[in-house]
């Protein structure tokens, strides 16, 4: 069994794709899409008998925190084939790309669970909630005409790709800079298509959805993003959505941050009781399944503001991935003591100031505080969180953060 190493796609596409066809995650039609989607991105494999059989894939990226963009890596991938199942591969694995990432300068890291527990082990903490909306479209309280939109196809990835980037940018927004990601995303569903407004003067795409539908007739559709950058631009695709309702039944998507999505729907209980239990039911559904975790401290406590006065605490701060990456001559997690300084201008430095109340946890409830994904009274119910009642009181008070959503599922 040899160490990871770089990924090779002459000698190794046949492996990897393997592995994924094995886990589920591809379609035999879809191999070229697979090939697509690791262009440009971190890609890492481990060998048995010569072949690889565990695979991660991770994106150079950012987030918006604040005011503040963050270099951002994403675990987009992690996979093991049927032989190399319970060897430590993954997890190893991912803890060495983390901290290759970390070494490279990305502050943060996040990724998609499959369940949480897993990626807790090397110090991600679970982020918000996701709101999934179903509705009929023509249940949408919006008397809006609309310009006619552009058809939109994997041919206009490029175009695309540059408006989900260009988007605006709220608290946990997450860019993947990869522009073969998109691509992939185009050609991954079933059926995808997209809708969206082009700017004559300049020909960059400005504001557009993407979505897929197995039932091309009648739906459900689904749509995976939606890009804007105002509010008269969300209500032009809102009216474009309800359009479609001369023929489809039901669209799903992702609640945008800042709204509740039923204020936009007549009589929202009576179409849940009406559709319950059919393929058409209405209904709102929450689940979080995104996780991050701090991977540069300082750059972290740096991009954190706050009008609600001024704070000074010790951190001790536990990171479990070093389990995984030991010494290693880098990066090497977060484990230590620090003093955290919060206010309008916030820093950190390593060091214990005796005269200060202390925080003790690890990275994981700390990234979820940081974030604003749980207040700090919530962290000390199901995290390991201790500090006195003062400190906690005020921690509740001055992390005061939007709630937070990348806005790109990884």
């Amino acid at each position: 069994m040899n160490e990871m190493r770089k990924y090779n796609p002459e000698s190794d596409s046949e492996h990897v794709k393997r592995i994924w066809l094995e886990c589920g995650w591809l379609e035999p039609d879809k191999e070229s899409t697979m090939d697509l989607f690791l262009k440009g991105q971190d890609v890492w494999v481990t060998d048995i008998n010569n072949e690889a059989e565990c695979l991660v894939i991770s994106s150079p990226g950012s987030m918006q925190y604040l005011d503040e963009s963050l270099s951002m890596a994403c675990i987009t991938g992690v996979t093991t084939s049927r032989i190399a199942r319970k060897q430590g591969l993954a997890g190893n694995m991912t803890a060495n790309v983390i901290a290759n990432a970390a070494d490279d300068g990305a502050a943060v890291c996040t990724l998609g669970m499959f369940e949480q527990g897993y990626y807790n082990q090397m110090g991600f903490g679970t982020g918000g909630y996701e709101h999934f909306i179903s509705f009929d479209p023509t249940q949408l309280k919006i008397n809006r005409k609309t310009g006619i939109p552009r058809r939109l196809s994997s041919k206009d990835a490029s175009l695309i790709h540059e408006s989900r980037l260009n988007r605006k940018l709220n608290h946990g927004y997450c860019n993947l800079f990869p522009e073969n990601i998109t691509d992939a995303e185009m050609q991954w569903g079933d059926n995808t298509f997209g809708l969206g407004f082009i700017d004559e003067k300049t020909g960059k795409l400005i504001h557009h959805f993407c979505c897929t539908a197995k039932n091309v007739e009648s739906g459900p559709y689904n749509i995976w993003w939606m890009v804007y950058h105002n509010d008269e631009e969300f209500l032009d695709l809102l009216a474009l959505i309800k359009s479609l309702g001369d023929q489809v039944r039901l669209v799903r998507l992702k609640e945008p941050r800042g709204l509740q999505f039923q204020d936009l729907l007549n009589t929202p209980f009576s179409y849940r009781m009406i559709t319950e239990k059919s393929p058409f039911e209405h209904r709102n559904k929450a689940v979080a399944y995104w996780q991050i975790r701090i991977c540069d401290l300082e750059k972290c406590i740096s991009a954190f503001s706050s009008e609600y006065g001024q704070l000074q605490f010790n951190l001790k701060l536990y990171d479990p991935i070093q389990k995984y990456i030991g010494d290693n001559q880098g990066w090497n997690g977060l484990t230590g003591d620090y003093i955290i300084s919060l206010g309008k201008s916030s820093n950190c430095k390593m060091g214990v100031d005796n005269t200060l109340p202390c925080l003790e946890t690890n990275v994981n409830a700390f990234s979820r505080l940081w974030l604003g994904t749980v207040p700090a009274s919530g962290l000390r119910l199901t995290e390991k969180f201790k500090c006195d009642d003062t400190l906690l009181k005020s921690l509740d008070s001055i992390f005061c953060l939007p709630e937070p959503t990348p806005d790109w599922d990884f």
